[in-house]
């Protein structure tokens, strides 16, 4: 492969971070920069030689046309893991390559599937052998059709691809139902469109050899749980046609990759995970900004926010003519790094203002091609983006990084790091640590990220919730029968055998014989949102024009568009007027207020059962199933710049009742007398474990603490003991709850360290106080928390208490 001669004023990543350190303000901001050195290429020889179709063993491998169409678009050799994978998808092997960014993922299965297609071409007005391609978004499938175009034009006619989505126009879907043999389209469009219509897709589905999963890792919690089941409907459907596909799938680096892809599609998967590609040296810098003036809740110090410090550091960048991309968590915080930057450099004169845009989710399809162009050709030199820039595009050429905020897992953070240095250069990435206990103990404890395997994609495939309605779905795109549960070649959980004639009792399936049929008018398909968690979504309307802006959640509207919500969409914001419940309406008004918004609620836990319980000492480790009462009953105006808290307005909004999964743990008084907890500061200090603990379990799960909640009491009615508990935000659970309670020990002993860490007196953001806790972060005992965590880890086997 080859790579572009790096500029030669272009200067060491080292000398960069040196520059931006060199300021005496900002020496204390920097708390540690890890060295990863450069790695040379390993090549290997092409799957079956130069010149055959077949190897030694005289199994198929790639055709000699493929491999020259590769060497035509600058692919003399591939590298030993793109070898190794394109072997196993030839000899059906469904593999998942789980490399680095630019290590040639995509080159891993386009391969292997143009060689199908040529395979299996049927000749002049015949389909032949047909491959199916999935991709998280659409435009991560449109950038999919020009690479597969570019790649394949020396092929000719035999290669039909077709991008069908939701903008696809009528008489494109008509062509490629009819003439594609590589269709591009995503999860929700196979669930929606695809499958329910499969009777017109039969020849397409018969002839399927592949299936393509890209960017895997991203099908994680309920929205992954709910694509492990369309991907078990779509077997489902290719075996009634007598087709058996082999699935390629593409990940960041994550933990197990393997596992998470069986677990996504239920078949065996084979992982390829040594990444053989070269890479230039990284410098990887843990930025903490300083402590401001501003007071929070209860007086708590506040830091300057990791927006404010990004546009910073993304202005003295671009001055220095670094190319840099800023990833922001969301489409406001963006525009805001971007505006800031531009305003400071048109103050200063240092470089152009026009020399620093925002890119976001949002855009046409033509500004976002624009901006690359202009990134790539050097007329931009800094971006702030969100992660819409994080899946797939490929922007090469750059020098530096700067994430403002930890991005929830270590997979994202190499995502967006990886995106400098891709010509092989030196590269520079800078993680921004937020006002957050998540972000502070990692910038603190660089081990965290460094030394420690990626998470484990965690999805539940056995979820009744989302299970009960791809049942419906599949009854209605083929009967359902007891052979579909079986606990060797069944494609749905056994586990859930029984849903079928719960579904039947509640009149949503009709059972004749041995089999289940959907017999209603309604289509299933439309029971079930899959990027949702069911209930009928809340409209968001523009009330000056009636203008239908989008959608949220039944069960996130009354914490997202509230009355005084502020709402962004395509990067203009809106506060909400009114939200309807009845009418499942939120209007809102364009407005730019300089506060965001962020909903307190009070919660309520009853528990339903106890799965499994382990003795930590005297203290009890749980896991089970939980009723969840939600209440929202405020919401705080908070400074965009400074996070500094404005005020707070009382909302009247109804109780909401939530069946989840939940891990807790309980404290006898024994323990309590032995760490020093007095009643009178118990219900802080479990408050404050407790916080921290949410705060700090997306280190070991792949969530957002807004995928999950607790609830902690000196005296839990069910337990009859001091008890925390921390539960899924999602009905029937999405494996975070699960997944903290196998790695407990590991995840309460960061959180313990994370309190103890922290430099503030009785409790901040960054180590025990929660954006959203109802009870205003009252009360809060942080020098208990420590020593009640320190207690209760004593009972964990081989755990540090000192």
């Amino acid at each position: 492969m080859s790579h572009e001669a790096d500029a030669p004023d272009r200067l060491s990543p080292r000398a960069v971070l040196e520059r931006l350190d060199a300021r005496q303000d900002r020496a204390a901001r920097l708390t540690h920069a890890e060295h990863v050195p450069a790695r040379a290429g390993r090549h290997a020889a092409w799957p079956g030689g130069d010149h055959g179709a077949r190897g030694a063993d005289g199994n198929a491998r790639i055709r000699p046309e493929v491999i020259a169409a590769a060497r035509a678009a600058g692919v003399d050799r591939p590298w030993e893991h793109q070898a190794r994978a394109m072997a196993h998808a030839l000899d059906g092997e469904s593999v998942v390559v789980a490399t680095g960014t630019a290590s040639g993922k995509s080159l891993t299965y386009q391969l292997p599937v143009l060689s199908a297609l040529l395979d299996g071409d049927g000749g002049p007005g015949r389909r032949g052998a047909t491959a199916l391609y999935l991709a998280p978004t659409k435009a991560l499938a449109a950038d999919q059709l020009r690479a597969v175009r570019a790649l394949a034009a020396p092929l000719g006619t035999a290669i039909r691809p077709a991008v069908h989505d939701g903008d696809t126009p009528p008489e494109a879907r008509a062509w490629a139902r009819d003439h594609a043999n590589l269709l591009l389209t995503n999860p929700d469009m196979l669930h929606r469109g695809l499958l329910p219509g499969h009777r017109r897709w039969a020849a397409f589905f018969r002839a399927l050899r592949y299936v393509v999963v890209d960017e895997c890792h991203v099908y994680r919690g309920v929205f992954g749980s709910h694509v492990a089941q369309v991907l078990r409907r779509l077997r489902r459907v290719c075996a009634h046609y007598g087709a058996e596909p082999v699935f390629l799938l593409a990940s960041a680096t994550t933990a197990e990759p393997a596992v998470s892809a069986a677990r996504l599609t239920g078949v065996p998967v084979t992982e390829v995970t040594e990444d053989t590609s070269p890479r230039g040296e990284l410098v990887f810098a843990l930025w903490e900004p300083p402590l401001t003036e501003a007071r929070g809740e209860r007086g708590a110090p506040v830091r300057r926010t990791a927006t404010a410090e990004t546009a910073e550091l993304l202005t003295a960048l671009t001055a220095q003519g670094v190319r840099t991309v800023a990833f922001v968590r969301s489409r406001r915080g963006a525009e805001l790094v971007s505006l800031i930057a531009r305003e400071r450099l048109s103050e200063t004169g240092r470089a152009p203002a026009g020399s620093v845009a925002a890119y976001r989710g949002g855009y046409l399809p033509e500004e976002r091609r624009a901006l690359e162009r202009a990134l790539h050709d050097g007329e931009l030199v800094g971006l702030a983006a969100t992660s819409a820039l994080e899946l797939g595009v490929d922007i090469a050429g750059l020098d530096a990084v700067l994430l403002a905020g930890y991005p929830g897992t270590r997979a994202s953070l190499w995502q967006q790091a990886g995106r400098a240095g891709r010509r092989g250069q030196g590269a520079l990435a800078v993680l921004v640590a937020r006002d957050d206990p998540l972000d502070t103990y990692l910038v603190h404890h660089p081990d965290a990220l460094f030394r420690r395997p990626v998470e484990t994609t965690v999805l539940d495939p056995g979820n009744p919730y989302v299970l009960a309605p791809h049942l419906c779905a599949a009854a209605a795109e083929l009967p359902l029968c007891a052979a579909d549960f079986d606990a060797t070649a069944g494609l749905f959980d056994p586990a859930a055998a029984g849903l079928p004639d719960k579904l039947a009792d509640r009149g949503m399936l009709r059972r004749r014989g041995a089999q289940w049929f959907w017999t209603r008018r309604e289509r299933p398909a439309d029971l079930v949102d899959i990027r949702g968690t069911g209930g009928d979504p809340v409209r968001i309307v523009e009330a000056g024009t009636g203008a239908l802006l989008g959608t949220v959640d039944a069960a996130a509207a009354h914490g997202t568009v509230h009355d005084g919500a502020v709402h962004l969409h395509q990067g203009r914001s809106y506060v909400v007027r009114e939200l309807d419940l009845d009418a499942s309406v939120a209007l809102v008004d364009e407005a730019a207020p300089p506060w965001s918004t962020s909903a307190r609620e009070v919660t309520e836990l009853s528990v339903l059962t106890t799965d499994t319980e382990v003795p930590w000492g005297e203290a009890r480790l749980c896991h089970g199933s939980v009723e969840v009462t939600h209440q929202v009953v405020s919401y705080l105006r908070r400074r965009l710049v400074s996070g500094e808290v404005l005020g707070e307005t009382r909302l009247d909004l109804p109780p909401r009742t939530l069946r989840t999964r939940a891990v807790w743990w309980t404290m006898t008084d024994d323990r309590l007398d032995a760490a020093g907890v007095t009643p009178e500061i118990l219900p802080g200090a479990l408050h404050a474990a407790e916080h921290a603990a949410i705060g700090m379990l997306p280190l070991f799960a792949t969530c957002d603490r807004w995928d999950i909640g607790g609830v902690s009491t000196a005296l839990h009615p069910d337990t009859l003991l001091p008890t925390v508990f921390v539960h899924d935000g999602h009905p029937g659970g999405a494996g975070f709850a699960e997944r903290a309670f196998h790695t407990a020990a590991e995840w309460l002993t960061a959180t313990r360290d994370a309190i103890a860490a922290c430099e503030c007196d009785a409790g901040c953001p960054s180590c025990v106080q929660s954006p959203k806790c109802g009870n205003g972060n009252d009360p809060l005992h942080k020098p208990g928390a420590v020593r009640l965590l320190t207690e209760l880890l004593r009972g964990a086997p081989g755990t540090r208490t000192g």
